[in-house]
């Protein structure tokens, strides 16, 4: 397979990898395993130390790692920037707070001395995609190592070079040699890792069907897994909202890294009260997007990251349109060099066409009319995936019924949904199971054990004697 930095802005081949064999791959496992039973012995001290060094270094050399991203992925450069420094807030975060989280929790129990102990349990394997090349990685490996365990990380074939940055700056952190590790495979070899002995649990974000795959070799194997997969987020907006607000947090909520997040709004859902005046304005900003360069400050929207996720949305799109749903504006490839999709809104869309029931990953806005509340909260739901979701309203006994009733990991009234290192980030139904970031997030790679000292019974009869 293929590994290789290709400019999404201009299809061309920058530099190519050699991917790693089988026996490098078990070199880095073998460093891993060994890394590991010295690293688990190291103190919280120690372990945040490095990690606010890791810290100081992304905030440093942003410039430098939001320009790789945006020559791996064709994210905007200023949109690559800001990633790297939002990685350092999550190492801080967990250089402050991982030794609090994973303290002992005494329990009252008769007869001695009990608690809950948090301990790491070894080698954790992630699969990460392309889109955030930096931060999925940095929410999983800044909990894992502050934790005790150590990474290994199999990335996005598309951002080699984004992977080995990333194992760069741990190094110059100062955590020892293996805690932090880059495998530069394709995807052939991944079914064999997760099934090593050296591998205690798996991460992925990705895909439904990614997760799928991995998830059965996972579960035959009996390894702890956490998955982070696709979304649908419903964004809804209700007569009680700030409208201005609403669509301006629209198009940014959809156009955010050229449409390709798993937490961008794509399924607008709008009071049939305001559905035309918020519609009239969202295309209106839709079209005036501005498509250019990623690497020029003043570009919004940059290309998608390759030429088949690009032709995949374009197929997407001509099939919603063959269903039956209406094309309001965009709607094509663009007719320049790179991999360029036109800004997209499409309505009228019926339940059957992918725009409906399919994650369309990228800059193409589904936009529906709903009667009432009950109708909007039924089509937000009225999908397979439940990741994120944002709702607009002003009334809170509508807020209320939001916040019950609809199905997502995350949710946001009056704002875009967004990942924060102190908030636990998944899903529920296809958009995955297991949770990143917060206190959640770091416990879900130890081992909860439960201990009881008994008290010395012989001692206990001579005291009361």
């Amino acid at each position: 397979m293929s590994i290789s930095t290709i400019n999404p802005a201009t299809g061309k081949t920058l530099r190519t990898f050699e991917p790693f064999s089988a026996a490098k791959v078990g070199e880095a496992l073998d460093r891993g395993a060994a890394a590991y039973r010295q690293h688990r012995r190291t103190s919280f001290a120690d372990r945040a130390s490095h990690m606010r060094k890791a810290a100081v270094i992304l905030d440093a050399e942003s410039r430098e790692l939001g320009q790789l991203m945006t020559l791996e992925m064709g994210k905007p450069i200023k949109a690559g920037v800001a990633e790297a420094a939002k990685c350092a807030t999550a190492c801080r975060y967990y250089a402050d707070n991982a030794e609090r989280f994973l303290a002992d929790q005494p329990v009252e129990m008769e007869g001695g001395k009990s608690w809950v102990a948090f301990q790491p349990i070894g080698v954790v394997l992630a699969i990460m995609p392309w889109n955030f090349p930096f931060w999925q990685v940095f929410r999983f490996a800044a909990p894992a190592l502050m934790a005790g365990n150590v990474g290994v990380l199999k990335h996005a074939s598309n951002v080699p070079q984004c992977a080995l940055a990333i194992e760069d700056i741990f190094r110059r952190a100062g955590f020892a040699d293996g805690v932090f590790q880059t495998l530069l495979i394709g995807s052939d070899l991944v079914e064999g890792i997760i099934a090593d002995r050296r591998i205690a649990a798996v991460t992925l974000t990705g895909s439904e069907g990614a997760g799928r795959s991995v998830a059965s070799v996972a579960g035959k194997n009996l390894k702890k897994s956490v998955f982070e997969l696709g979304g649908s987020d419903p964004f809804v907006v209700m007569p009680s909202a700030d409208l201005e607000n609403a669509v301006s947090t629209a198009v940014t909520a959809r156009m955010i890294n050229n449409g390709q997040s798993c937490i961008a709004a794509k399924r607008f859902i709008i009071h049939k009260k305001v559905y035309d005046e918020f519609l009239k304005n969202f295309v209106a900003r839709v079209s005036a997007v501005r498509i250019g360069d990623p690497m020029d400050e003043k570009t919004e929207l940059g290309p998608q990251a390759t030429a088949a996720i690009r032709d995949q949305l374009d197929q997407q799109v001509k099939a919603s349109v063959a269903a039956g749903a209406k094309l309001v504006t965009g709607g094509k490839k663009l007719d320049r060099e790179g991999y360029f999709y036109a800004p997209t809104v499409l309505t009228d869309i019926p339940p059957d066409a992918p725009a409906a029931r399919e994650e369309l990953f990228g800059p193409v806005a589904s936009v529906f009319k709903a009667k009432d509340l009950a109708d909007a909260i039924r089509i937000a739901n009225g999908t397979s995936f439940g990741l994120g979701a944002s709702a607009w309203t002003r009334d809170d006994a509508e807020r209320n019924q939001f916040i019950a009733e609809i199905e997502s990991g995350l949710l946001s009234i009056n704002g875009m949904v967004v990942s924060d290192a102190r908030l636990p980030f998944g899903g529920v139904k296809n958009s995955g199971f297991g949770r990143e970031l917060g206190e959640f997030g770091i416990r879900e790679f130890v081992n909860i054990k439960s201990v009881r000292v008994m008290e010395n019974q012989k001692e206990k009869k001579s005291a009361t004697e």
